[in-house]
């Protein structure tokens, strides 16, 4: 059965969209970026603390859903410069992630007025 995960540590959608969806054990986010939940207003100007704030976010719904970042098997990453914000962008990723990283893919794509998208999928045990 389909559950709708919400919750307002975590932006609203900006669209027709939810924040995740649980399916039986499996948790699958939509893409967030650095949106401060409370203002909607975009959270900092170099990809270090956007990719902070977008993890943030998306641990809030993970935690919403009565999961946590362990639980986290895969990521999709979108980084609006590739080349200039990948390591940058990898070190606060590892500390969110420090341990049984998720496979990942992360990718150059165009952002409207953000520098990095990341969605989860998580299982619990």
């Amino acid at each position: 059965m389909k559950k709708i995960i919400r919750t307002d540590k975590a932006p609203a959608p900006g669209g027709a969209y939810s924040q995740a969806i649980r399916i039986g054990n499996m948790l699958y986010t939509a893409g967030m970026g650095p949106i401060d939940p409370k203002t909607q207003e975009i959270v900092g100007s170099a990809v270090e603390e956007q990719t902070r704030q977008t993890l943030t976010n998306l641990k809030a719904v993970i935690e919403e859903a009565g999961l946590t970042m362990q639980s986290v098997v895969k990521s999709t990453v979108y980084l609006e410069e590739l080349d200039r914000d990948f390591a940058g962008f990898n070190k606060v990723y590892s500390e969110f992630f420090p341990d049984d990283k998720p496979v990942r893919t992360t990718v150059g794509a165009h952002l409207k007025n953000i520098l990095v998208e990341i969605d989860l999928v998580a299982v619990t045990e």
